[in-house]
């Protein structure tokens, strides 16, 4: 009998649901996979919307994973300097098949060590601090560079799920999945890009998130410098 594929996603408070559920979507239909969703205590944890979620596993009650995956959200900003996640991350990291993340989950991976040397995509809002990381920014929707594999922002996660299975099992199964969950995105505007979007809309969208930009800012330098401190 085959072991069962495990692949987990890092939950933590106020991360964004889509770049979750999008891949997990994906991965639940993937024959022989068993998902689990992963945080320090079984109790729901907050979303950026008013789903909350709840973990099947602790940290200490989790297997080895063959993928570990990592979501983005307003919740980076703390979670990067948590040091218990990102141990637990490093520990998982170092018998995984696959490191991977969604959005700006990269930005944990990368607090956590794991990015040095890698090319990584992000949220196109948090590109800039992947260099902080030692990461090397790429723009694209899935990034693929030896085991660590990376989403763009939100919506690619989707994305990810697919190229990734196409690569744990085959492409007619990622192609089988893509057609039952009807993956066939055909957006109402061309806005879903800085390099896409009205001049006057990313302006607003800037404008909007000035503060929230310079937490997550902050929040990078002391996480990068922290990791620094601990390599030396």
């Amino acid at each position: 009998m085959t072991a069962p594929l495990h692949i987990g996603f890092l939950l933590f408070p106020n991360l964004t649901q889509l770049d979750l559920t999008g891949p997990l979507q994906v991965f639940a239909r993937l024959p022989g996979a068993t998902v689990h969703l992963i945080w320090k205590r079984i109790e729901p944890v907050p979303s950026d919307t008013p789903l909350a979620l709840l973990p099947t596993i602790t940290f200490d009650d989790c297997p080895q994973l063959d993928v570990i995956c990592v979501p983005g959200g307003s919740g980076v900003d703390d979670v990067v300097g948590d040091e218990e996640t990102l141990a637990f991350l490093r520990r998982q990291a170092e018998d995984a098949r696959y490191v991977t993340s969604v959005c700006t989950g990269s930005l944990v991976l990368g607090a956590a060590g794991l990015l040095q040397g890698y090319k990584a995509a992000t949220h196109w809002a948090s590109m800039e601090h992947l260099t902080k990381f030692g990461a090397i920014p790429t723009p694209t929707r899935v990034c693929i560079d030896r085991n660590r594999v990376t989403g763009g922002g939100v919506t690619a996660g989707i994305d990810f799920g697919l190229t990734l299975v196409s690569i744990l099992a085959d492409r007619p199964t990622a192609e089988t999945i893509q057609l039952v969950i009807e993956y066939n995105p055909a957006p109402p505007f061309n806005a879903g890009s800085p390099d896409t979007a009205p001049a006057e809309v990313v302006a607003l969208l800037r404008e909007k998130t000035t503060a929230a930009r310079a937490r997550r800012s902050e929040a990078m330098t002391r996480a990068a410098a922290k990791m620094e401190k601990a390599e030396a």
